[in-house]
């Protein structure tokens, strides 16, 4: 069955008087991931939000294409970088936090069991979120994502809470997770290099008012790739030239602001 496919359409957006977003096109195929990346404040975020329907753009529109599964609980489902798990309950409650009053408890527990068994987090159903660390707190928030069997999976820097060495290790697991999901993703990220890793399509963004730059295509499967690929990162450092100027630029206009007013 074909997935669910995002179209957006001269999409901006403005907070008051300030241009975030400017002539936005650009479309999330089936299936496949779209990352987003550019210099801090460029809108990434906010336009990861009017993709998921919890903001509504200044102007433009999204389209959302193709079939949604019957047994997709909500289309489209978010994964922050903040974990956001409850403390006093365990990882399988957690992740059934999303199921319940939706599915009964028979069909709960056995999707429970099903995507903590896909992220691999079987052997720990019943540990307490304190008990993990942080890149399994972070499976845990994923598996409650993927729980509802999105169309759609919207996911704003979910490793970058991370330090450099788990979020590595992490990042050959969330590939192939994904992979295996096989749903619509749209992943924002500031790291080059994990863009590279767990994109097919990069969407670079260009500094306030955002506006699509560049878009590129990595047509390899999630699964064969590798931080030490030549072509990966070639295509990191074709990135970095992209947006350098722009992420200078906005470092500077971050100082500025914070000599004239504090930190």
């Amino acid at each position: 069955m074909p997935g669910l496919r995002l179209v957006l359409s001269g999409v901006r957006h403005a907070y008051r008087d300030l241009n975030v977003l400017d002539g936005i096109d650009l479309t999330a195929e089936p299936g496949q991931v779209l990352v987003l990346v550019g210099p801090s404040g460029c809108g990434k975020s906010t336009l990861l939000g009017i993709m998921g329907g919890l903001l509504a753009p200044s102007g433009g529109t999204v389209r959302c294409e193709g079939a949604i599964a019957d047994d997709c609980l909500n289309p489209l489902t978010y994964v922050f970088q903040d974990f956001a798990l409850l403390p006093w309950r365990s990882v399988a409650d957690n992740v059934a936090l999303v199921l319940e009053d939706r599915l009964p408890k028979a069909a709960c527990a056995a999707r429970v069991a099903e995507v903590l068994a896909l992220t691999g987090l079987s052997e720990f159903a019943q540990a307490w979120p304190r008990q993990l660390s942080g890149g399994m707190r972070q499976r845990v928030g994923i598996a409650r994502a993927l729980a509802v069997r999105p169309a759609c999976l919207l996911l704003d820097e979910p490793l970058s809470a991370l330090d450099a060495q788990t979020r590595d290790l992490l990042l050959d697991e969330f590939t192939a997770l994904i992979e295996r999901a096989n749903t619509t993703t749209v992943y924002v990220t500031h790291n080059l290099a994990e863009a590279v890793r767990v994109g097919h399509q990069i969407v670079v963004l260009s500094r306030r008012p955002g506006r699509v730059r560049a878009m590129l295509r990595i047509d390899r499967p999630l699964a064969g790739r590798a931080a030490t690929d030549a072509d990966l990162s070639a295509m990191e450092a074709t990135l970095w030239q992209m947006i350098r100027d722009d992420a200078a630029a906005a470092a500077r206009e971050i100082e500025t602001r914070t000599d004239r007013y504090g930190a």
